[in-house]
């Protein structure tokens, strides 16, 4: 179905279909096209950074190859969980995650899951793997992002920014008002996230294992927090006014500050250049 996105103040008009090709009678969608592009590229990222962390790049990506999709059919539950009134009665829609509705925070938990399964049975410390495989899951969430674009899903409130959206409508239909673009702020604060982590992960700087996965909940939670007040698709804890991902991100957010204060200050974890990496001790063995 052809649709049409609008940016009056920017003079930017798009017009596309969700499906980018056929293969016979099969549609293949943009969005899944976009969400495989932003974890290859997370992967291929993370692999060729774990070494510095003490893990070999093959570990990283058969780690990520079965986190996939363990995180995809986490989010899925997770969102139709929350959405469950719009889909009792379509159960068929439950597995058409082509058509959007993935929460972020079901495939993140997920994702943990794995990572820790994983590395208990390879015997890789889970805090190394996930302080490397964090900082890949923020690029491929800042890519994923424009997959809710092209299905013009996770857009925000009205407002008259000169950076205002307007869905369905030509530059010429739009009036003074449109949506906030909040698939495009989270993908932003998501890049400048990637490059924060990025340097923060060097040696110099990371103090203890963990402390970049901390670094990754402060810093999505306090984005997600904000973005998530702005959006109008939000999933609410049933029977309360309360969004379900604007809780969660506030408690990544303070948690992850507190446990990185602490852990800064005191030292509980022991620091990273004490650790040695499962490599060394094969050496000395």
């Amino acid at each position: 179905m052809d649709k049409v996105v609008s940016f009056p103040g920017l003079g930017l008009e798009f017009h596309f279909s969700n499906v980018a090709f056929s293969i016979g009678e099969k549609p293949i969608y943009w969005y899944g096209i976009i969400i495989a592009a932003g974890f290859i590229l997370a992967v291929i990222y993370a692999s060729r950074r774990a070494p510095q962390f003490g893990i070999s790049g093959d570990d990283l990506s058969d780690m990520a190859i079965l986190a996939l999709p363990v995180a995809v059919i986490c989010a899925r539950i997770y969102y139709v969980l929350f959405q469950w009134e719009d889909y009792k009665d379509n159960l068929s829609e439950v597995i058409a995650i082509w058509h959007g509705g993935l929460a972020i925070y079901g495939g993140v938990i997920g994702g943990i899951l794995c990572c820790f399964v994983f590395c208990r049975v390879k015997k890789i410390h889970p805090l190394d793997m996930m302080d490397v495989a964090c900082i890949g899951l923020m690029m491929g969430q800042s890519i994923g992002r424009w997959g809710n674009f092209v299905n013009c899903e996770a857009f925000g409130s009205l407002t008259g920014l000169p950076w205002r959206m307007c869905i369905g409508q030509t530059i010429a239909e739009c009036g003074a008002l449109g949506n906030h673009p909040t698939f495009f702020y989270e993908s932003l604060w998501n890049a400048a996230g990637v490059l924060l982590l990025h340097f923060f992960s060097g040696s110099r700087h990371r103090k203890y294992r963990g402390e970049v996965l901390l670094g990754y909940f402060i810093w999505y939670g306090l984005g997600r927090f904000w973005i998530e007040g702005l959006r109008t698709d939000s999933l609410y804890i049933p029977g309360t006014a309360l969004r379900v991902s604007q809780a969660v991100a506030l408690l990544s957010f303070l948690g992850g500050l507190l446990i990185f204060v602490i852990n800064r200050k005191k030292h509980f974890l022991r620091p990273v250049g004490a650790v040695q990496t499962k490599t060394e001790e094969n050496n000395e063995k």
